[in-house]
């Protein structure tokens, strides 16, 4: 008989002693970020990627670098630096996945996603609650959403923190196999890892999100989610004060609790008479490259409080003798921890200056700043510093606001709201008007849509027997199967309106479409669109209010719509679109609704055309028509400042069939007015455009 070692006896031994139900002891979170959760099974297949190299394989079956970020179309990310460490920032809707070695779970039931995320404002809804993180697998043109779990409110604690998702990879009808792993021989689009968009698993709707590692795995493979998803407190920190904006004005010695930092490698000089004959201002410039501005007293809150959008406008010189020399100006770095974290603003996003002689009034809005600042602690707080490239740039006047969110008593607020992005929305140099007129065969700065996926689209020539006309529908069953084609897309061209860069637009919409008989109660709506969100490209959503529905009258018919939050980036189309249009019967079923002409006009919001609606003529009028009895008559009545109506009648509002009444329109005194004979059948009236 062999002897046990006295190591191994005593742990058996105390083992025994705290009873059989105390021998495998639960461990639970919060896990070290610098560590792999104790709880995971190196020997279970796990692929993953860690985005600063720091955390290694535990061994066993886990395949580093297997994972790949997307970064392109729309699914961009870029890199931050938080808390010591580098991680991919999601700066549109998306966080999209691809797996290397997908294949390998064609298998598997279910799929737990573990990530380590930073503790911030977008791991949660507006109001900062937990919402329902999705995920979208599968490939066009069966993709398949599925839920993987909330992340409690604990978690926004400006630290790296670990979180479990467990989602099902639920079996495709078609073909009988899982969604992850799998593609199936109807397969479309970028579907080499096994999901859309070129990714395997995809992150709905998670702008802001911030990543340092994800691992794929089976069930179990990292432990429960109630093990991991445990999180340390913030440090304690003084709540944001009720305050939103500072600014200094160099050239009136004017000051908000903001002024020049002047020191280390963003020394500067001042001074007077700089500008145009007319408009000569008191102005500073770097005597290097960097010019940088210090919050004084905490004005607007402490870097223990949380990074928030900051937009800062700046008036600034663009000297005759910048011509042809390449200058630019913005901002360059900024501060995204409180412990030296920096991260950079885009460079393309720089003001080129081109020697105009003028002063420039325009702003930049920053997503996630942290208020440490670069170069300005400790006798400042700080937004973004900025960058005099090829040039020294004077500068005569900052502000600088902080967009609050949540339940913040400022929250939603934009002091800085007439100081746009890009100054050449307030000229003429940007168009305001664009057409697309099939039957017609005008396409000025508006095309037709690429034609395919989901989006295919018909032409052909449609309408009443007495005005056909070349219009375009969805394809629905006449398009590639598989699709449930129930859109309409069309092409912005020749940046009519301007680079995509500008800030949202308010746009105006209208179509002319055919109220097909055949179709009552169909259904058509802009739907989706691109929009910028606290500096981050989004998706927006028109209301289900938006939907106009045909009442079959047989006739071409306008419809009118105002989105005023417009990017122009687009939704499945370039270089440019605005929203593209859903459109279905009453069931919720693609329908084949024709559309001949869309035309866009953009209400600028300052300027020579400030107000200006190009599509004025389309829009609706409010207008009441007033019925009455006089003796054995009906009498109609209107205004008479409103014109380019007629009285038009039905007997049956369920399927209404609308036609014009056969009457004389009489003016008197302020009124329009249309006399009828009482009738003994019901009838409905109304003022049709």
């Amino acid at each position: 008989m062999k002897r046990k070692s006295k190591k191994l006896s005593g742990l058996i031994t105390a083992l025994l002693m705290c009873g059989t139900a105390t021998l495998i002891q639960a461990q639970n979170g919060p896990f070290d970020p610098e560590e792999w959760p104790t709880t995971i099974d190196p020997n279970m297949p796990v692929h993953f990627v860690v985005t600063d190299g720091m955390l290694g394989s535990p061994g066993g079956a886990w395949i580093e670098e297997a994972l790949i970020i997307r970064n392109d179309g729309d699914q961009t990310t870029t890199d931050i630096t938080l808390n010591g460490h580098t991680g991919k920032k999601a700066t549109s809707d998306y966080l999209n996945v691809a797996d290397i070695y997908f294949s390998e779970w064609a298998s598997y039931d279910t799929i737990d996603i573990l990530v380590q995320v930073y503790g911030d404002a977008s791991l949660f809804n507006n109001q900062g609650q937990p919402r329902t993180y999705n995920f979208l697998t599968g490939t066009l043109p069966d993709v398949h959403n599925v839920a993987g779990g909330q992340i409690a409110a604990e978690a926004n604690n400006k630290r790296w923190n670990w979180v479990l998702f467990r989602i099902p990879n639920d079996i495709r009808p078609s073909d009988g196999q899982h969604y992850i792993g799998t593609i199936p021989g109807d397969a479309q689009g970028a579907y080499n890892y096994g999901g859309v968009n070129n990714g395997t698993i995809r992150f709905q709707n998670v702008p802001g999100l911030t990543v340092r590692v994800v691992a794929f795995g089976p069930q179990g493979a990292f432990g429960e989610p109630e093990q991991i998803n445990q999180f340390l407190p913030p440090d304690t920190c003084d709540p944001e004060p009720e305050t939103n904006l500072v600014g200094l004005d160099i050239a009136n010695n004017t000051a908000n609790h903001l002024e020049v930092i002047d020191r280390g490698d963003q020394t500067v000089e001042y001074q007077d008479g700089v500008g145009p004959t007319g408009d000569q201002r008191r102005a500073v410039r770097p005597q290097g490259t960097f010019l940088n501005f210090g919050i004084t007293d905490n004005y607007l809150g402490l870097p223990c409080n949380d990074p928030h959008t900051v937009k800062v406008c700046v008036e600034f010189y663009d000297d005759p003798s910048f011509a042809g020399y390449d200058v630019r100006f913005g901002p360059d770095a900024y501060a995204t921890d409180a412990s030296g974290g920096v991260a950079f603003f885009p460079a393309e996003q720089r003001q080129l200056l081109e020697g105009t002689g003028e002063w420039i009034r325009r702003s930049w809005t920053i997503p996630s700043v942290n208020l440490y600042g670069v170069n300005a602690a400790p006798t400042h707080t700080a937004g973004p510093r900025f960058v005099s490239e090829n040039g020294q740039v004077f500068v005569s006047s900052v502000q600088l606001a902080v967009l609050r969110t949540g339940d913040h008593p400022l929250a939603g607020q934009d002091p800085l709201a007439d100081c746009y992005e890009d100054p050449n929305i307030c000229t003429e140099r940007y168009g305001n008007y664009a057409e697309l007129d099939l039957a017609q065969g005008i396409s000025d700065g508006l095309a037709l849509g690429t034609s395919g996926g989901d989006q295919e689209m018909i032409e052909a020539e449609v309408g009443p027997a007495t005005d056909r006309r070349l219009a375009v529908y969805p394809a629905r069953d006449e398009g590639t199967p598989g699709f449930r084609h129930e859109f309409l897309n069309f092409k912005i061209t020749d940046e009519i309106f301007g680079p995509s860069s500008q800030p949202n637009a308010h746009l105006a919409i209208c179509i002319t479409y055919y109220d097909d008989p055949a179709l009552v109660g169909a259904r058509i709506r802009p739907e989706v669109y691109r929009t910028m969100k606290n500096g981050i490209l989004a998706f927006g959503y028109t209301p289900e209010s938006y939907y106009v529905t045909l009442q079959g009258s047989d006739t071409w018919k306008q419809a009118y719509w105002e989105i005023n939050d417009m990017n122009f980036t687009g939704v499945n189309e370039s270089p440019q679109a605005a929203a593209r249009f859903i459109v279905q019967d009453a069931n919720g079923i693609p329908a084949k609704i024709a559309v001949t002409q869309v035309r866009y006009g953009v209400i600028r919001p300052c300027g020579p055309l400030a107000g200006v609606n190009p599509l004025e003529d389309c829009k609706p009028v409010e207008v009441t028509l007033n019925i009455q009895r006089e003796g054995n008559e009906i009498v109609l009545s209107w205004p008479a400042s409103v014109t380019g109506f007629v009285v038009q009648s039905t007997d049956d509002l369920s399927a209404p069939q609308w036609s014009d009444v056969n009457a004389t329109v009489q003016v008197v005194g302020e009124l329009q007015l249309v006399r009828l004979p009482l009738s003994g059948n019901t009838q409905f009236f109304r003022l049709a455009r």
